[in-house]
């Protein structure tokens, strides 16, 4: 269909970037400040509990849990606390974690992948509570995760450590009950009710809270000792709202995302970043930004089919649409109560047919008028793209510089968007993957790797 296509410029957005350095070592000397008062004495079994998401250094951060645990006398093993992710399946769930490297030959400690769970009673709610049956066999528990807004409510404490507990390691059985339960009793209350269960039946040594920067490289771990964990988590989640980007425009017409995952956002790409919650009897969508239509090109690798968010979208590519895994998401959608998220937005064969079905679909516009953005996803937004009208507004904003001049949106013969200009290691997730297939890393999980895909 023929639409006005902008002039488009590059912008750069000033994010904070603030990454820690020493990770390994502060883990340890922080494990090691804490480890005389720990609730449970050396010797006994202590279950690592890792989670789903793409998080920097990830791996470093777990190992070097499990080798200070190890100097301390104890005997740790990993397990998914993941809920329904990896496709609600034990090997499923292990192969997300080798891919983000974790496994016993690179920890040095046994990986144990289960769905089975412990009941732990109910709450005076009448909600059935469980947590993973083998982390209720440990003698002690740990928890492993990014402290960060969540994408469906807002609370002191959101993605974390205490959702950790509640959802991640209920499983399946706890992912799928607990969310029924939210849309009744609330987000945050439910979390905490159950995160109290869980730390009655089992002791919890200690949290390990990750905090990352606006460039998403980590910026703060802490260890967390589990009578202070609900303020010491309150106050990470302060410092990632601190440091997490948005878009720099609050009215947008078109919002081009490269790439949507579960490596990017539980829902695919960030509800709070592109202005659309899309879960009715949860609440209402942000008041901003504004997006009048989103359109999704392709899906992460990483996400192994998992579309979980793709309903929020207004237009797909056939590309995109070709690597739905129906069944992934569909347990993961109803695990959270969530079939607005599993919808199939209207499917177009090309980026450039997606996009220019987003222009046609907002009324009459002129080039010259078009509010148009176009980001690699949404958690690497120090680069983007916006036309010409958007441009305009960016003169003497702080934090906010345009490099160089304008540009067609411009496409290949084969319809796909040409990617986004200018090079260096900041250009979002194209490059991000175009580095690491530059420069090649021993894969340290290979044999579970190879037999699980």
């Amino acid at each position: 269909m023929e639409v006005p296509l902008p002039q488009m410029g590059r912008i750069r957005q000033t994010l904070v970037s603030r990454p820690l350095a020493d990770l390994s070592g502060s883990v340890a000397r922080q494990i090691a400040r804490i480890a005389p008062a720990l609730p449970v004495r050396p010797g006994a079994t202590v279950a690592v509990g890792c989670s789903s998401r793409g998080i920097a250094n990830y791996a470093r951060i777990v190992g070097a849990v499990v080798r200070q645990l190890q100097a301390e006398g104890y005997r740790p093993f990993l397990f998914p606390a993941m809920g329904s992710h990896g496709a609600a399946t034990a090997e499923g769930q292990a192969q997300v974690l080798a891919r983000a490297g974790i496994c016993e030959a690179s920890m040095g400690c046994p990986v144990v992948s289960s769905m089975e769970v412990q009941p732990l009673g109910t709450l005076p709610t009448g909600m059935p509570v469980a947590m993973d049956r083998s982390a209720f066999q440990a003698d002690a528990f740990v928890v492993v995760n990014r402290v960060r807004g969540h994408t469906e409510f807002t609370h002191g404490f959101e993605s974390g450590l205490m959702k950790m507990m509640a959802i991640g390691m209920g499983k399946e059985f706890g992912a799928t009950l607990y969310h029924r339960y939210f849309l009744r009793h609330g987000y945050g209350a439910t979390i905490q009710a159950v995160a109290e269960r869980v730390m009655g039946a089992r002791p919890l040594l200690f949290g390990v809270g990750i905090v990352e920067d606006g460039r998403a490289q980590t910026s703060d771990v802490r260890v967390i000792a589990a009578d202070r964990l609900v303020p010491e988590e309150t106050e990470l989640l302060s410092l990632a709202r601190s440091m997490t980007p948005g878009l720099p425009f609050d009215a947008i017409d078109v919002l081009v995302i490269d790439a949507m995952g579960k490596d990017i956002s539980g829902s695919g790409f960030d509800t709070k970043v592109v202005g659309r919650l899309s879960m009715p009897l949860v609440g209402p969508d942000p008041e901003r930004p504004r997006v009048k239509r989103i359109v999704v090109c392709d899906l992460t690798d990483a996400s192994k089919g998992n579309a979980d968010g793709v309903g929020i979208a207004d237009f797909i590519t056939g590309r995109l649409y070709g690597k739905i895994d129906r069944q992934a998401l569909y347990v993961n959608a109803l695990a959270g109560s969530e079939p607005e998220h599993a919808r199939i937005p209207m499917v177009l064969p090309t980026d450039r047919d997606a996009v220019a079905a987003g222009i046609a679909t907002i009324g009459p516009v002129q080039a010259e008028t078009l509010r148009l953005v176009r980001i690699a996803n949404t958690r690497d937004l120090e680069y983007l793209e916006a036309s010409s009208a958007l441009l305009a507004e960016c003169s003497g904003r702080p934090g906010l510089e345009v490099l160089g001049g304008r540009h067609p949106l411009a496409f290949a013969d084969d319809g796909r968007l040409l990617p986004l200009t200018g090079a260096g290691p900041a250009d979002g997730l194209r490059a991000r993957q175009d580095m690491s297939a530059a420069t090649p890393r021993p894969d340290p999980c290979p044999g579970l790797r190879s037999s699980l895909d």
